[in-house]
């Protein structure tokens, strides 16, 4: 999954979580990292893309209380992301690092660490040292089986 599609589930997400929490904040420490890091996503991406139908589409189906954007909202939203980041090399570099940024808090947020690259652990002196994964994906899940009948 590329940055740019990473980026805007994040986006639905920050739309959603600023939508629950209209209600009650959260109150621990990680969840304010996490706001950060998503906030600046949001900021990031808005300034980019400013009224841009599809990102408006994006905050109402969010608003809406779905768990995801429609595939048609996901992809204009993709577009017009891909668009940004081929005019602007820039702004692909800092839309890269805000969605590892998110990416980390969010791992620290479940009790993890996200890795974007290779990983080297090495025990010495009597000590000990592992790695644990959870569900773990690498690439496109396979295309479903045509329906039969």
């Amino acid at each position: 999954m590329s940055g740019i599609e990473v980026a805007i589930g994040y986006m639905f997400a920050w739309l959603v979580r600023k939508a629950r929490r209209v209600g009650g904040r959260a109150d621990a420490e990680v969840d304010r990292t996490l706001d950060t890091a998503m906030d600046h996503l949001h900021d990031l991406v808005s300034a980019r893309l400013g009224e841009d139908p599809a990102l408006r589409r994006l905050a109402d189906e969010a608003a809406a209380g779905g768990d995801s954007p429609s595939v048609r909202t996901r992809l204009q939203v993709q577009l017009a992301l891909e668009d940004a980041a081929e005019q602007d090399a820039g702004f692909r570099q800092a839309l890269d690092h805000a969605v590892a940024q998110v990416r980390a808090a969010e791992g620290r947020a479940h009790g993890g660490t996200y890795v974007g690259g290779d990983v080297h652990i090495e025990a010495r002196d009597g000590s000990a040292a592992a790695w644990a994964m959870g569900d773990v994906t690498v690439g496109n899940p396979p295309k479903p089986e045509p329906p039969q009948g």
